[in-house]
């Protein structure tokens, strides 16, 4: 059971009995037992440290920038590196950054190595190792990131893009099956690798996806697609409900190397698209372009799996659901899909040709 607090008396007593006693305030609290100080890691030590917190997506996006960061100061106390150190590590990353017929003098690389920088250090700020004012990743700044030179794609571009996946290479079945999902969900390449089979909803058409950030979302796909899907694990998964979904013919889980193998043969026969670096993300921006125009931002916004609204004020009042998606996504494929809204909810739209429903 607590005291009762000292009343005036009790503390007028207290400070006379400490004057006579020649001990002041300040003296009993520089008496007072501290903990002892906690060891500051190495920055070496903290990014093992920090890889096993974060996600693996996390890690993998931030690995080599870490590994730059390991190189550079890794025997150095976390609290020894400045933010001109940082500054200065991120002008070699964008300097020696690999040069692509898309690069952009290597402003991501240094974007990214900023962004790597300013995870470490704010674990280490949670963990109270640093203090939020001696924080030097928080006192570097990112480099202006330019517009995207990404764009949707014109149907008859999309046609030439389906037909040589379709056409080529030593799996066509699998890689019309990656497209074909990417373009009805608009979704990213992290998504489409950790799709499991329990990720499949096929009575309702949804897909489960699990993309960057930690989020997640069902997201509509048309009844083909689903059936395709459904095909795809009947003959080649293990049979493990958490494995990963996609897979080679010889059952092993596909990787990025899959992707690069698409678009570089997509490139190779089509002069335009090597010129321009097609990839997956263009059929990300292709889909969400047609929905924007067909059924406006909000039901493009939702389609997309975005959720942060901070940037468009009228973003937080102006929301669509799964069951909107689900009706842009019938308007696509010109497919009916279960979820999607009554025929007159919305207005009519066209789906692009090369979205025609496939045998």
């Amino acid at each position: 059971m607590s005291a009762d607090p000292a009343g005036p008396a009790e503390v007028e007593a207290a400070r006379l009995l400490l004057a006579r006693m020649g001990v002041s305030p300040a003296d009993l609290l520089a008496a007072a037992p501290t903990a002892p100080a906690r060891p500051m890691p190495t920055v070496g030590a903290w990014i093992d440290t920090v890889t096993a917190m974060v996600s693996q997506g996390t890690a993998r996006s931030y690995g080599s920038y870490w590994k730059k960061a390991r190189a550079a100061w890794g025997e150095r106390p976390l609290d020894q590196v400045s933010a001109s150190d940082i500054r200065a590590e991120a002008e070699r990353a964008k300097s020696t950054a690999v040069v692509r017929r898309n690069s952009r003098g290597g402003r991501n690389a240094a974007e990214n190595f900023i962004a790597a920088m300013r995870c470490l250090y704010k674990h280490a700020q949670e963990d109270d190792l640093i203090d939020e004012r001696n924080n030097p990743a928080r006192r570097v700044t990112k480099p202006r990131r330019l517009p995207s030179t990404r764009r949707a794609l014109p149907d008859e571009r999309l046609d030439e893009v389906n037909t040589v996946v379709a056409t080529t290479g030593n799996d066509p079945e699998l890689d019309s099956l990656i497209v074909r999902l990417h373009e009805e969900t608009a979704g990213r390449r992290g998504g489409a690798i950790a799709m499991r089979p329990r990720d499949l909803d096929d009575e309702q058409c949804l897909v489960y996806l699990r993309e960057k950030g930690e989020t997640a979302r069902w997201q509509p796909v048309s009844p083909t697609l689903m059936r395709a899907l459904l095909h795809h694990v009947e003959t080649r998964g293990p049979g493990d409900p958490d494995g990963q979904l996609l897979r080679y013919a010889n059952g092993n889980p596909i990787t990025d190397r899959r992707y690069d193998n698409i678009w570089k043969r997509v490139g190779q026969n089509l002069p335009w698209a090597y010129a321009q670096q097609i990839s997956a993300h263009w059929l990300r921006h292709t889909t969400l372009t047609w929905v924007e125009r067909a059924f406006g931002f909000a039901v493009a916004r939702a389609y997309a799996g975005h959720s942060d609204s901070r940037d468009n004020i009228t973003a937080g009042y102006v929301k669509a659901d799964i069951h909107d998606v689900a009706t842009a996504l019938a308007a696509l494929t010109g497919e009916p899909h279960p979820l999607a809204r009554r025929p007159g909810t919305r207005p009519p739209a066209s789906a692009p040709a090369s979205m025609a429903p496939t045998e």
